[in-house]
C-alpha cells in the first residue's frame, strides 16, 4: 500500500499513521494484553480481565480496529491536519477497495453543489448506491437515499453533528462505524439524514479479501485478481449528472434506530479510547 501511495504523481498526498493500531502495539491495548479475556472466556473462571459484548463475546483487536480507526481519521482530518483543521467545504472518503469512475471527480462536485438545493433532506453526497452490488437505476433523475459508505462526500457542518455524538458513537456495541451511524448516531438527531447521488455510480466496490469475506484460519490466504479492472459502461467515463433532473426520494431501510448491533464492541477500554480521540485536538 505505501508502495503505491509513493508512486502518486497527479496530485498532492500527505499520507498518516494511526499511531493506536493493534499491529504498533500487538502485546498491550490496543492489541492483546496479557490475561486478556478470548473469545468467551467466563473471567471469573478463566481469572483473565474484559468486558463481553452482548453476544458474551471478548473484544477482537482485529475486529474493533476497524471501528477504532475510521473514526480517529476523522477526528483527525477534520480537526487535527493543518492542512484540514480549517477546511469547510466538503470532503469524499474512499477507500483501498473502491475503484473510481474516470467521472467520479466532476459527478461529486456537481453533486456537492446542487445538494442543498434540490434536497434540503440531504446531508451527504455519495458516488454509488446504498446497495453496494447496485449499479444504479440508470434513469434521468437524481435519487434521495439512505447514505452509502461508497465515495460518500461531508462537510464540516454535518462533521461537527457526529462529532458532537462521540459518547453515542463510543458505547453502541457493533464494531462496524457505518452500521454504529445508522443504528445509533443518526437517530439521535431530530431528522434523518438524507444523501443525494446520481442514477448511475460512480464508483464501484470490488474483491472480496477483507473481513467479512477474506482470510480464514486453516484456508490459503485470500487474494484478488488485479488483472482486471471493474466493468465500466462507456456512459460512465464522463460527468453524467444533470442538475435540472428531479429528486426521487427512496425509504430509508436497513439498519436503523431499534437494532442493537452486531457487537464485538463491549469493552469499555474501547469505548475509552473512542472517546479520547474525540477529545484529543480539543483542548478543555
Amino acid at each position: 500500500m505505501n508502495a503505491i501511495i509513493e508512486k502518486i504523481r497527479f496530485c498532492q498526498v500527505k499520507e498518516i499513521f494511526a499511531p493506536f493500531s493493534p499491529h504498533l502495539f500487538p502485546e498491550s491495548f490496543p492489541g492483546v494484553s496479557d490475561g486478556d479475556c478470548q473469545d468467551k472466556d467466563d473471567p471469573a473462571t478463566k481469572k483473565c480481565n474484559g468486558v463481553a459484548d452482548q453476544y458474551g463475546n471478548h473484544r477482537s483487536p482485529r475486529i474493533v480496529s476497524l471501528k477504532h480507526h475510521w473514526w480517529w481519521m476523522m477526528n483527525t482530518l477534520w480537526d487535527g491536519l493543518v492542512e484540514t483543521r480549517n477546511y469547510d467545504r466538503h470532503m469524499v472518503f474512499i477507500e483501498e477497495d473502491h475503484y473510481l469512475f474516470p467521472n467520479a471527480y466532476r459527478n461529486i462536485q456537481t453533486l456537492c453543489r446542487i445538494k442543498s438545493k434540490k434536497c434540503t433532506d440531504c446531508w451527504t453526497a455519495n458516488l454509488a448506491p446504498y446497495d453496494v452490488n447496485a449499479k444504479g437505476e440508470r434513469t434521468q433523475n437524481l435519487i434521495q437515499e439512505k447514505m452509502g459508505n461508497i465515495g460518500y462526500a461531508v462537510n464540516r457542518t454535518v462533521w461537527r453533528k457526529i462529532h458532537g455524538s462521540a459518547k453515542e458513537f463510543c458505547s453502541f456495541d457493533d464494531y462496524n462505524w457505518d452500521i454504529t451511524m445508522w443504528a445509533s448516531v443518526y437517530p439521535s438527531w431530530n431528522s434523518l439524514p438524507f444523501s443525494l447521488r446520481g442514477p448511475r455510480r460512480s464508483a464501484v466496490h470490488f474483491g472480496k479479501c477483507g473481513l467479512h469475506q477474506g482470510n480464514k484460519k486453516g484456508k490459503p490466504a485470500c487474494l484478488d485478481p488485479d488483472t482486471e479492472a471493474p466493468p465500466m459502461d462507456p456512459e460512465d467515463s464522463i460527468p453524467n449528472i444533470n442538475e435540472e433532473w428531479k429528486v426521487v426520494k427512496f425509504g430509508i431501510k436497513g439498519y436503523t434506530k431499534g437494532f442493537n448491533g452486531w457487537g464485538g464492541w463491549g469493552d469499555s477500554r474501547d469505548h475509552r479510547l473512542c472517546l479520547d480521540f474525540a477529545a484529543m485536538y480539543w483542548k478543555t
